[in-house]
């Protein structure tokens, strides 16, 4: 802990940490609440193809990288709370913009701010950091991972019951004719107010972590980022992570960005109907990582768990645009319910196997980077292999949006599954490094 957060009395601290993970849950909702509507959003603008959809979810990651440690420097400098404040903030501002979007360049605009905010979570980790002692700092750090997740979750759902036709009128009706309430619109004033919630908890109840006083002594003892860079990488095996975590972000930044015009165009599903699949996929997500990734990994260990989650994942992911002939295998059940066709049945069954293997991978591929970096530079390894996770996410969508654009649909999944091919390679190789440190539970975080 920093010694600022060492005046905090206990319960301060664990009430710290309980709203710090309840802002960064509001933060993710709202971002949750906003990925089902964008591609059909994007869509009703004239020139919003799918390259261009690409390109917007490309925006964010992109602003998000570059500002993320800018908002971690500022919050070493002026402390915690009033970082926090600002971020969410201005991503009250980028949402109720996107929700009055009449162009795409202000789609565009709204979504780089929301990116650029965004990065807030850096902050939210420096956060638990602060006031956490060491020996639980990993497990703290873990429960932001499960807060992201859990928004994530409730966020889809939220967005596709915003989306319903009757919803939209219902709330139209009961509000003055102030601002045009549609389909597009009505989620996207959901997510300002889940982040204007987010304020208000940060300004009323969040105790700050950090003294700004007592930054300068810490800035000056920090080593240089080049510094860390070098000493990350030299640790064995760490390249090949590197490689890995750029593969399977830029792969699967892909496949999230397309997979709702995908479903829009070969099953005519709505947002609302999408949405509710989205949701489907983060419930699995979560039970993968909060419930069997610790006793799979305690039996068969990160490397073995990473070769089969790149398995599965390669399988899912390219077997998801024939998912109608994979639903040629089972039973039409649709006089049961109208919905269950043989058609869903097939998409569901690849929809059960893509969250498992992606979370399988992601928590092995985050616990093989804290075996194999040294106690000094865990840090400076889980930024880098983040960063290069990021930077695949900025050059992913817009690649394979064009992909789905202008080759075909099937384009940009089975492109995903080739790329995700020499994962489990890069991983199999490690087994010839022993690890610097012993296996240690990690943060559960997604590869997003």
């Amino acid at each position: 802990m920093t010694d600022s957060a060492r005046t905090l009395p206990e319960g301060a601290r664990r009430r710290g940490l309980a709203i710090v993970l309840a802002v960064v849950f509001l933060d993710l909702l709202g971002f949750g609440i906003i990925i089902p509507i964008l591609p059909f959003y994007t869509r009703s603008f004239p020139g919003g193809t799918e390259f261009v959809i690409g390109l917007l979810a490309a925006s964010y990651s992109a602003m998000q990288f570059g500002f993320a440690p800018v908002l971690g420097s500022l919050s070493d400098r002026a402390g915690r709370r009033p970082v926090l404040v600002l971020s969410l903030s201005g991503s009250v501002l980028a949402w109720t913009i996107f929700g009055l979007a009449d162009a795409l360049w202000l789609l565009f605009a709204s979504r780089m701010l929301a990116g650029a905010m965004g990065g807030n979570l850096s902050t939210a980790q420096a956060y638990v950091a602060d006031v956490t002692p060491p020996e639980r700092r990993a497990a703290a750090l873990g429960y932001i991972g499960a807060a992201f997740g859990v928004g994530f979750i409730f966020g889809p759902g939220i967005g596709a019951i915003l989306s319903f036709d009757a919803t939209v009128a219902a709330v139209a009706a009961a509000l003055p004719a102030v601002v045009p309430i549609t389909k597009f619109s009505l989620p996207s004033f959901a997510a300002a107010f889940a982040s204007l919630c987010g304020v208000v908890v940060a300004v009323f109840f969040l105790p700050e972590s950090r003294a700004p006083a007592a930054t300068d002594e810490a800035r000056t003892a920090r080593p240089s980022a080049l510094s860390q860079l070098r000493a990350a990488v030299a640790a064995p095996g760490l390249r090949e992570l590197l490689v890995a975590f750029f593969l399977v972000s830029f792969a699967f930044s892909g496949v999230q960005i397309m997979f709702i015009p995908y479903v829009a165009d070969v099953y005519g599903y709505t947002a609302a109907q999408s949405a509710l699949l989205l949701t489907y996929i983060g419930v699995l997500a979560v039970l993968t990582q909060g419930v069997l990734i610790g006793r799979l990994t305690a039996r068969y260990g990160p490397v073995a768990l990473s070769v089969a989650g790149t398995a599965l994942l390669v399988g899912s992911v390219g077997l998801l645009p024939f998912s109608k002939t994979v639903g040629a295998l089972f039973p039409d059940l649709s006089a049961l319910a109208p919905f269950l066709t043989a058609d869903l049945l097939g998409l569901l069954a690849i929809l059960t196997v893509l969250p498992v293997g992606n979370g399988v991978l992601s928590v092995t591929l985050t616990a093989l980077v804290s075996q194999r970096a040294g106690a000094d530079v865990q840090g400076s390894a889980f930024g880098i292999t983040q960063g290069a996770g990021s930077l695949a996410r900025t050059v992913g969508p817009p690649v394979m949006g064009w992909l789905y654009f202008a080759v075909g649909f099937w384009s940009p999944f089975v492109v995903g599954a080739v790329l995700l091919l020499p994962v489990g390679a890069l991983v199999l190789r490690l087994g010839r490094h022993e690890p610097v440190t012993d296996p240690a539970p990690t943060d559960p975080g997604h590869i997003r």
